[in-house]
């Protein structure tokens, strides 16, 4: 029964995520200023190791976007890739340090609207970044997630200028992609073994390859040129495989520049990963619940091997993990499997895969973009109310216009104050009759009530009966303690009458 789910749920996952995660590597490793089979081997890595110890189900790793800029720039500092290694393999020892002492617990503290906006803005930027691909310019590098660019460029003006350099044939290909994916899983079509056993990516793929020789044959006009396709390294398989391996420089142990790397890279890894297992989580249909520590040393233990092997450093990634749990992956096999996928197409079919058009797989990147950030889930934030939806929307547009650390951090400071401003008014209450007012902690009160409790003591007219009641506060804080001590000093010349229950004023409970 379990064999039968494989072949029927993760393995076609499986198939997606590979079709996804190949450009992914490639493009990441050359953006970094890496050599392209460090991309590759950090994508199989990621699937084979990391897959295999992770805890959670749909979760799939590999070299990650968000780590580009710090990849290019430790590579360049450190005077070599070899040492740029050595530091991966460091991280990789750090992260799984990081994992016993728990630090991963840190995870349970994203608020569920940063992480819902976390996916959307995903969705938006995918869709935003993989135009220029599906209309034939490549300029960008695949997998790019920020708003500016390597280029000079930013997501934008990417897209205005790809209209100059418009590749009618990437056009067609690209559309009749997104014609097969949205078309293939009909229950029209579905009564057919075919389309239930072929994943429908890999449907789209075969049709853009296809089409491609047929241009290329029949009408040149429209044949797509080498630097739309995907390139993987020349030679793998051959006896001259071995130069495409690079191994860490051991003997710069004692360079403290490799440690400030390795640190770096294990640190914004680890969160990266925290968030990526968290959305993860959510949109798992099984709803598993990932232990968060564990991960942290299983993606410690992948850094570590592909840091010796000559790769990128691995975190698990949001766009391939959500390719994962929207082909349908029930099993952390799947991850495996894509792993697996790449090791053999890189040793058996390199060919076929510089045959693959990257407007094809833009194809596929844009339809997950839109399943990432439907208008349904807009809808559902804003019913949940502006202490929900504001904190979502800040998300999106900060990782939109920055990257998916910054805007990560910045929405959680937007649900930091919307849970300190609802949770300031409902500590504090206060009702009054004629002249007798009543102010009552219906909780813990700390500094953050502060700003409440004042507003309401300012509400309290002269010639009045005042009573403050703190019974149902198991804590308050000494700034509440002091606001109260400091109006009823000035209640005093108002002709106020202060009477407090449940609290200790001046180490006098009354």
């Amino acid at each position: 029964m379990k064999l039968r789910n494989f072949w029927s749920s993760d393995f076609p996952a499986s198939v997606v995520v590979f079709l996804v995660a190949l450009p992914l590597c490639l493009g990441i490793a050359l953006a970094s200023g890496a050599p392209l089979f460090s991309g590759l081997i950090a994508g199989i890595v990621g699937g084979v190791v990391v897959g295999g110890l992770s805890g959670s189900s749909v979760s799939v790793s590999g070299p990650a976007a968000g780590l580009t800029t710090i990849v290019a720039a430790a590579i360049l500092d450190l005077g070599s890739f070899q040492a740029f290694l050595l530091s991966v393999v460091l991280a990789g020892l750090i992260q799984i340090g990081l994992g016993f002492a728990k630090a991963g617990s840190i995870g349970h503290f994203f608020p569920s609207s940063v992480i819902k906006g976390m996916l959307a803005a995903i969705g938006l930027i995918l869709i935003l970044k993989q135009i220029p691909h599906a209309i034939g310019y490549d300029e960008d590098f695949e997998g790019d997630e920020s708003f500016f660019q390597a280029d000079g460029k930013n997501t934008f003006t990417e897209i205005l200028t790809a209209f100059d350099y418009i590749s009618p044939g990437a056009i067609v290909i690209s559309v009749t992609s997104l014609l097969i994916l949205i078309v293939w899983n009909k229950n029209a079509l579905l009564r057919f073994r075919f389309f239930r056993l072929v994943p429908a990516p890999l449907g789209a793929v075969a049709v853009g390859i296809l089409l491609n020789i047929l241009f290329n044959s029949f009408i040149p006009y429209l044949a797509i040129d080498a630097k739309h396709l995907v390139s993987v390294p020349a030679l793998l398989g051959s006896s001259e495989a071995a130069s495409f391996l690079v191994f860490p420089d051991f003997s710069l142990w004692a360079n403290p520049k490799v440690y400030m790397a390795a640190i770096t890279i294990a640190i914004v890894a680890s969160l990266e990963t925290l968030l990526s297992i968290e959305a993860c989580d959510k949109m798992d249909p099984a709803h598993h619940i990932t232990p968060l520590n564990a991960e942290l040393k299983a993606q410690g233990v992948g850094n570590l091997v592909s840091g010796l092997l000559g790769g990128l450093p691995v975190t698990s990634v949001i766009v391939r993990s959500s390719a994962n749990i929207t082909a349908g992956a029930r099993t952390k096999s799947s991850a495996i499997s894509h792993g697996l996928i790449i090791l053999v197409a890189l040793l058996a079919v390199p060919g076929f895969l510089n045959l693959i058009p990257l407007s094809c797989l833009a194809a596929i990147l844009l339809l997950l973009g839109y399943k990432l950030t439907k208008l349904s889930l807009y809808k559902e934030m804003y019913a949940k109310g502006y202490s929900q939806f504001f904190p979502f929307v800040a998300t999106v547009m900060a990782i939109l216009f920055t990257n998916l650390l910054q805007g990560v951090f910045l929405g959680i400071v937007v649900a930091v104050f919307f849970i300190l401003k609802t949770n300031s008014q409902r500590a504090v209450i206060a009702v009054h009759s004629e002249d007798y007012y009543l102010i009552k902690f219906s909780k813990d009160v700390s500094f953050v009530h502060k700003a409440s409790l004042r507003h309401e003591l300012v509400k309290v007219p002269n010639d009045t009966r005042l009573l403050i009641d703190g019974t149902k506060s198991h804590f308050i804080d000494e700034d509440i303690l002091e606001t109260i001590e400091d109006f009823m000093e000035t209640a005093k010349t108002k002709n106020i009458q202060v009477e407090v229950t449940g609290i200790k004023i001046k180490d006098k409970t009354i």
